[in-house]
C-alpha cells in the first residue's frame, strides 16, 4: 500500500503532457507479455533456464536484422544474430567487445600457425599464407574476412592435425590472443601496432568513453570526429582521422555512426562514412562499422515495405512535410552495409524497461567472444550448426544473468505490431507527423512572440526531437540567456520536493558546447538570438555560462500529441501556449 502511493509521485512518462526524455507510453502487448513472464521468471542465459523464452530472444535478433536489412537465411552467408541487453549502453559495450575480439585474431592466429609446422603455408588470407603477413595487414582484415579466415584455420586444423594436436593447436591460438595476454602484454609482443582506437562524433553518447574506461583501452583512444552546423558527422574529418591513422599505423577498432543522437535526434550520413571506411582500405586500413541506434533504430520501420525492401523516397515523401530528407534518407538506406548495431526496444520499440539490442550482420561475429562455463554448457563439436550454438547465449553476452520477460515484451510486440511501414511504422509516422507540425506552428508562435523573446532551432530535426532556444528581447548577454532558459526549464522538470501532477508540461534541457559548434555556425547563432559577437567561447568543462547554449529539449515520442480538446487544441498547440504563459511570467519577474 505505501510502495502503491509512493509510486503516484513517479514521472507520468504515459501522458501527452510528458515531452523531454526518451520515454512514453506503452504498448499494452509488451506490457502484458512482460506481467506474464515474469511469474515464470526464465533466466535466458541457457536452454535449459528458459526453454520457452530463449528461441524468442533469438528471434527478436532476426526480427531486428530483417528491420534494417540484414540477411537472416541460416543456410547462407552472412546471416545475422542478436540478442537483448539491458540497454543501449550494454549494447555498445558488446559491440566495441565483439569487434576489438575479431580485429585482432588474425594476429593471434598468425602467430600460432608459426609454432605450428604442419599448418604452414595452409591458412590464407587475400591470396597469402597468413605466416607471411604482417601484423599491420593482419589487424585490418575486414569482419567478413576475419570470420572466413577463423573457418579456415578450424577446417585446415581438423584436416592437418590429430585431435589432440587440434586442442593444442586450439590453446596456443587463446593464448597468443589480446584477451589472454592484456592490452600490454599484447602489443609487447607486436610492437608494429601503435595500440587502438574508435572514432567516433563529438555528438556520440557517453557510454562509448565508458566503454573504452571498462574494455581498458581509454578514453585518450577515443578520436572524436567534429560534427557539421546539423551536428551530424563531419566526413571529410572521418577521412583526415582515417589517413592520419594509416599513417601512424593504430589501427580503427571501429567507426561509431549514430543514428539518432541521444542530444537532438540527429542521423550521421551513414552511407558516406560507409565509403569513407571502403576508400581507407586502398591506405591499408580498415574498420568495422557499429551503428549506435539506440533512438532512431525503430524509425526504420517507416522505411521498411511489408515484403522486407526499402520502400522509395518519393512514395515516402508523399506521407510527409518535409521527411525523410535525401541525408535521412540514404543513411537508412545505408545500415544494410554496416556490420553491427545497437537499438533500443525500451525508447521507440515502447516496451518496458530493460530492452536494449545488439544485433550483427554477420553470426560468425559471435564466436570470437564464445566464454564456456563448465557448470553451465555442455562440451561441443566446433562443426555444429550454427543456429544451435547460438541457444547457448550465456557464452556470448556480458550478462551472466538475463531476463526472458524482457524477451517476451519484444517478441509480442513484434509480432502484434510487424517492424515495417504497417506495424510498427504506423505508429512511428504519427511522432515523425507531430515534430513537423511542431516545427511550422513555431514559425507563427515566434513572431507572435517576437516583441517579447527571440526564439530559434538551432538544430534542423532529422526525427522527432525539437530543440529550442529562448532569449529575452534586448538581451545581448549569453550567460542572461542561458539564465533564462533555465527559470522557464525550472517549471517544467521534474524535482524531488514537486508535485508533477500540477505541472502542465515536463520538458527537458540540454546544451550546445562551443567546443562542438564550426566557429562559423556559432557566430551565425548568436546573431539568431541576438546575443553579442564572440560571447560563445571553448572553455575546459566547469560551472561557465559562456561555453554552451543552453536549449530546451522536447522529444514527440507520444502518438497522441496531435489529439485535440474540445477547443480544437492539440497538446503541440497546448504547449507553446503553456511555455507563452512561463515566458510572460518569467519576462515580468526580470
Amino acid at each position: 500500500m505505501r510502495l502503491s502511493a509512493d509510486l503516484k509521485r513517479s514521472v507520468p512518462f504515459f501522458s501527452p503532457r510528458y515531452v523531454g526524455h526518451m520515454a512514453s507510453d506503452l504498448l499494452l502487448p509488451g506490457v502484458i507479455a512482460r506481467i506474464i513472464t515474469t511469474l515464470y521468471n526464465p533466466n535466458n542465459v541457457a536452454e535449459e533456464a528458459a526453454p520457452a523464452t530463449l528461441d524468442k530472444e533469438l528471434e527478436v535478433g532476426l526480427q531486428l536484422a530483417r528491420m534494417v536489412g540484414w540477411a537472416t537465411d541460416p543456410s547462407a552467408t552472412p546471416c545475422a544474430y542478436g540478442h537483448l541487453t539491458s540497454g543501449g549502453t550494454l549494447a555498445n559495450y558488446q559491440g566495441l567487445r565483439n569487434l576489438t575480439a575479431a580485429k585482432f585474431y588474425g594476429v593471434a592466429l598468425a602467430a600460432a600457425v608459426r609454432s605450428t609446422p604442419a599448418l604452414l603455408g595452409a591458412i590464407s588470407a587475400r591470396g597469402e599464407a597468413i605466416e607471411g603477413l604482417d601484423d599491420w595487414a593482419l589487424a585490418n582484415l575486414s569482419v567478413d574476412e576475419i570470420i572466413t579466415l577463423r573457418a579456415d584455420a578450424m577446417r585446415s586444423s581438423a584436416a592437418r592435425l590429430a585431435p589432440e594436436a587440434r586442442a593444442g593447436f586450439g590453446a596456443l591460438v587463446e593464448s597468443e590472443r589480446h584477451e589472454s595476454l592484456g592490452l600490454f602484454g599484447f602489443f609487447t609482443r607486436h610492437p608494429d601496432l601503435a595500440g587502438a582506437r574508435v572514432l567516433a562524433p563529438a555528438t556520440a553518447h557517453y557510454s562509448w568513453s565508458k566503454a573504452l574506461k571498462t574494455l581498458g583501452w581509454g578514453v585518450d583512444m577515443m578520436g572524436t570526429v567534429r560534427t557539421d552546423r546539423d551536428m551530424r558527422m563531419d566526413v571529410a574529418h572521418l577521412r583526415e582521422l582515417l589517413e592520419e591513422s594509416a599513417h601512424a599505423r593504430v589501427p580503427v577498432l571501429c567507426i561509431v555512426g549514430v543514428l539518432g543522437t541521444t542530444e537532438f535526434g540527429t542521423i550521421d550520413p551513414l552511407g558516406a562514412i560507409t565509403d569513407a571506411r571502403d576508400d581507407a582500405r586502398a591506405l591499408g586500413i580498415d574498420a568495422s562499422i557499429h551503428v549506435d541506434a539506440a533512438w532512431g533504430g525503430y524509425l526504420a520501420t517507416i522505411f521498411r515495405a511489408e515484403d522486407g525492401g526499402l520502400i522509395e523516397r518519393d512514395a515516402l515523401r508523399k506521407r510527409f512535410h518535409y521527411f525523410p530528407s535525401q541525408e535521412v534518407y540514404d543513411a537508412f538506406a545505408a545500415l544494410a552495409r554496416a556490420d553491427s548495431i545497437t537499438i533500443d526496444p525500451h525508447k521507440l520499440g515502447y516496451i518496458p524497461y530493460a530492452a536494449g539490442a545488439y544485433v550483427a550482420r554477420n553470426r560468425g561475429l559471435a564466436e570470437f567472444v564464445s566464454h564456456s562455463a563448465a557448470y553451465v554448457f555442455d562440451a561441443r563439436d566446433e562443426e555444429e550448426d550454427p543456429s544451435d550454438r547460438m541457444r547457448h547465449l550465456g557464452e556470448y553476452v556480458l550478462e551472466g544473468s538475463k531476463s526472458g520477460a524482457a524477451t517476451a515484451s519484444a517478441y509480442v510486440t513484434h509480432k502484434v505490431l510487424p517492424l515495417n511501414e504497417r506495424g510498427f511504422g504506423a505508429i512511428l509516422r504519427h511522432t515523425i507527423r507531430s515534430c513537423e507540425y511542431f516545427y511550422d506552428a513555431l514559425g507563427e508562435w515566434r513572431e507572435r512572440m517576437s516583441d517579447r523573446v527571440k526564439v530559434t532551432m538551432p538544430i534542423t530535426p532529422d526525427t522527432n526531437l525539437v530543440c529550442l532556444v529562448v532569449n529575452p528581447a534586448g538581451n545581448t548577454s549569453l550567460a542572461e540567456m542561458n539564465a533564462f532558459g533555465r527559470s522557464l526549464f525550472s517549471q517544467m522538470s521534474v524535482e524531488l520536493d514537486a508535485s508533477l501532477q500540477r505541472r502542465d508540461f515536463i520538458a527537458s534541457y540540454t546544451s550546445l558546447f562551443a567546443e562542438n559548434l564550426a566557429p562559423v555556425r556559432a557566430q551565425e547563432l548568436l546573431a539568431e538570438l541576438g546575443i553579442r559577437p564572440g560571447a560563445l567561447a571553448p572553455r575546459p568543462r566547469g560551472p561557465y555560462e559562456d561555453d554552451h547554449v543552453y536549449m530546451l529539449r522536447h522529444t514527440l515520442m507520444n502518438p497522441w500529441l496531435m489529439q485535440e480538446n474540445e477547443r480544437g487544441r492539440n497538446y503541440i498547440d497546448r504547449y507553446l501556449d503553456h511555455l507563452e504563459h512561463l515566458i510572460d511570467d518569467a519576462t515580468r519577474r526580470v
